[in-house]
């Protein structure tokens, strides 16, 4: 994975909210695959229905488990919210099956 401006700023955020070195590389390695899957766009680009459809795919597609669709709505969530500051309508996508 490249490192980004963005990437990079993720990375202090989580770093001023003292979250763990874990969930800093999970939640970056979650906004690169999130912008990768939509061809490199800048998330501020973007919204809850580029979101959405990201997380439908994770499902639908991938057949991920829900705690990993979780995983994945939370790191984009905190991308949108805390980085960005920018504030995210209701989120509507197919969730994952749970067990």
């Amino acid at each position: 994975m490249r490192s980004s401006k963005l990437l990079d700023h993720v990375g202090e955020v989580i770093r001023i909210n003292h979250f763990s070195y874990s969930t800093e590389k999970t939640y970056v390695n979650w906004i690169y695959r999130f912008i990768i899957f939509h061809n490199k766009r800048h998330p501020e680009e973007m919204g809850g229905k580029e979101i959405a459809d990201f997380l439908t795919n994770l499902a639908v597609e991938r057949k991920v488990s829900a705690s990993t669709q979780n995983q994945a709505l939370n790191a984009l969530v905190f991308l949108y919210k805390r980085v960005l500051k920018i504030p995210l309508e209701d989120l509507e996508f197919k969730p994952a099956r749970i067990g």
